[in-house]
């Protein structure tokens, strides 16, 4: 498999002979306004620009939208894939939005989805703890499963929490993908992991290869790839907790 990096949560994802782009963010650098209540308001969304082209990105076999933030499922996502492609979304909520907006292959993930022989298993996320999770909606992540892959777990915008350890020990991931920005409002705390949720995710899944996205793209994020890099090498776990820019990629 290979999973590369593109920018903020949106990965392509190589495994057994298909190509997934998962929580397409696609639009220029600035091009929407920051998140209200939270750092960096003189700064404009996406912070940063696509590391490649939009049509390299969209030429994949299958999309999948954890959930429907503007930083996993934009407009211009909506404008330039393909009506046609196949679109996996976490409940029918979500999917009647996607149908609406045109796309005419959209499939609701289940725990027992399979997509061209690969198993697609949707888990649970909580985005944030607490009154937050009022206000921030559904989120879904995915364990990819197939006879010649390692299992890959891509946990989607979650903190640490007891259903993210039941799914690391249900499905022994061998590749852990995590949002890790720690992005915050001012009030409500973590939206997604920030350092302490990566080190129980380590600890739960020692021998796991642990990959960190979702870093310094908007505007609400608290936590750096320089700060994240230096804890994870006091912990002596640098070797484990992969930390890549945007257009890095790894094949395991």
């Amino acid at each position: 498999m290979n999973i590369e990096q593109i920018r903020n949560a949106t990965l392509v994802v190589q495994y057994a002979g298909k190509k997934f782009l998962i929580d397409p963010m696609l639009a220029e650098k600035g091009t929407y306004p920051p998140f209200p209540n939270s750092l960096r308001q003189d700064h404009n969304n996406p912070l940063v620009s696509l590391p490649k082209s939009i049509d390299e990105l969209i030429n994949v076999d299958a999309v999948i939208v954890t959930h429907l933030h503007l930083d996993h499922w934009d407009h211009v996502a909506k404008d330039v894939l393909p009506k046609g492609i196949k679109l996996f979304v976490q409940n029918e909520e979500d999917a009647i939005v996607v149908h609406d907006a045109g796309f005419l292959n959209v499939e609701v993930l289940q725990e027992d989805t399979v997509f061209e022989g690969i198993k697609l298993i949707k888990t649970k996320g909580e985005h944030g703890r607490g009154e937050i999770l009022k206000i921030v909606g559904l989120v879904c992540g995915i364990v990819f499963k197939h006879p010649n892959e390692q299992t890959l777990y891509v946990a989607g915008d979650t903190v640490w929490y007891t259903a993210v350890q039941e799914v690391i020990e249900t499905h022994q991931p061998q590749i852990i993908v995590v949002n890790g920005g720690d992005n915050q409002f001012f009030e409500g705390g973590s939206l997604i992991m920030g350092k302490g949720d990566i080190y129980e995710v380590y600890q739960a899944a020692p021998n796991a290869k642990i990959v960190v996205s979702h870093m310094e793209a908007v505007n609400h994020w608290t936590l750096s790839r320089e700060d994240l890099k230096s804890f994870i090498h006091e912990k002596e776990i640098s070797s484990t907790v992969l930390v890549p820019d945007d257009g890095e990629s790894y094949t395991f």
